[in-house]
């Protein structure tokens, strides 16, 4: 495997006075096409609208910034539509050809800023969201012809077109004051969002940070989009230590806030990655592939996914370390070390965790 393994900022696809929509393009970051993932990052102004549409991949959004966020959605075979509040914090599955719209509530100031994070495995395009928009500019009611729209909707051609083309926005168009979107649905809105940042953490670690696993297990509605998601938080100079998928899937990685720096080690214990890393990048790691992190000064913070319904990570360096599942003897060999180092060793994962605070 030669692909470049660098972090890389989204490129702005779309912007306006509604907000706009960045994406990671796989021609510009072909790991993306290798592993099918893909990622996008939406940025809504207050009264910013993004048209109803479906894509052709399973994703996750996790909303970065915002409050006054609202979501409407109908789930493939459902005639239902299903309005939902979203604020910092929340991850919202997104299955494949589910139809969706986005709106930023807000009569202010403040942006809703959602990442999407998803696998690409049944794309038109391998690492690539694609959508398609029922309406405006880009619509699949444009794209028809009037006798086609006429016949369909009962209605003279005149009446098809304005139907068909009424809508010239592209993407996100922003409504005028006063227009009323639908109201949330607080009781659903429990079985379909999950706010991990206000979830208790799995591990927490003082001067560490805190790390969170969210699972079908504890979120069943995760399974609609077959992915699992952590989000972590160092703290400054702490270590997100050593790990790798054990079922041959991906690791994709958003970073939040913060900056640090990032190693990845692959085939034939190579280092093929050893940089910096900031907010707005998105890392992906190969199937199998170890990965590490420290965070800067200020820390870091980023949320990553995994295929499945389950976290298959393998950890190094904690007390869950496969190393500490080895005989002994195993491990004594293995290292060329002796008995006593050995056991030094050992005994030191058995005082960490996964995350690990800066040492004095």
């Amino acid at each position: 495997m030669d692909f470049d393994l660098s972090p890389r900022s989204a490129q702005q696809l779309f912007d306006g006075e509604a907000g706009s929509y960045h994406t990671w393009s796989s021609s510009e970051f072909p790991l993306l096409a290798e592993e099918k993932v893909g990622a996008g990052r939406l940025v809504l102004q207050p009264r910013g609208f993004a048209l109803p549409h479906y894509a052709d991949s399973s994703k996750l959004g996790y909303v970065l910034q915002g409050s006054d966020g609202i979501v409407g959605m109908v789930l493939p075979n459902s005639s239902e539509e299903v309005v939902l509040r979203l604020k910092k914090g929340d991850v919202i599955p997104v299955p494949p050809g589910a139809l969706s719209w986005w709106y930023n509530n807000g009569d202010h100031s403040e942006e809703v800023v959602i990442v999407f994070l998803g696998e690409t495995s049944k794309a038109h395009i391998p690492g690539e969201f694609t959508y398609f928009f029922l309406s405006g500019g880009l619509g699949t009611m444009g794209g028809f012809s009037t006798e086609f729209i006429s016949r369909a909707y009962k209605m003279n051609e005149k009446e098809a077109s304005k139907l068909a083309k009424s809508q010239t926005g592209i993407l996100l168009i922003k409504l005028e004051p006063g227009i009323r979107m639908p109201h949330p649905n607080m009781e659903i809105g429990e079985k379909m969002v999950y706010n991990i940042d206000a979830a208790l953490p799995d591990v927490d670690v003082r001067g560490g940070g805190v790390f969170k696993a969210l699972t079908a297990a504890r979120f069943p509605f995760l399974e609609e989009a077959g992915l699992s998601v952590n989000r972590v938080k160092l703290e400054a100079n702490a270590m997100y230590s050593p790990s790798y998928t054990a079922d041959g899937t991906f690791q994709v990685f958003y970073v939040a806030r913060g900056t640090g720096r990032v190693q990845v080690v692959g085939i034939g214990g190579k280092r093929v990655l050893d940089t910096k890393i900031q907010a707005g990048q998105l890392l992906v790691v190969p199937r199998f592939f170890a990965v590490a992190q420290i965070a800067d000064s200020e820390g870091m913070e980023f949320v990553s996914i995994l295929p499945g319904k389950s976290r298959a990570v393998e950890e190094f360096a904690s007390k869950k370390s496969v190393w500490n599942a080895l005989s002994p003897i195993v491990s004594q060999v293995a290292l060329s070390v002796t008995p006593e180092f050995e056991e030094f060793f050992k005994s030191n994962m058995q005082k960490t965790t996964i995350l690990i605070p800066p040492t004095n």
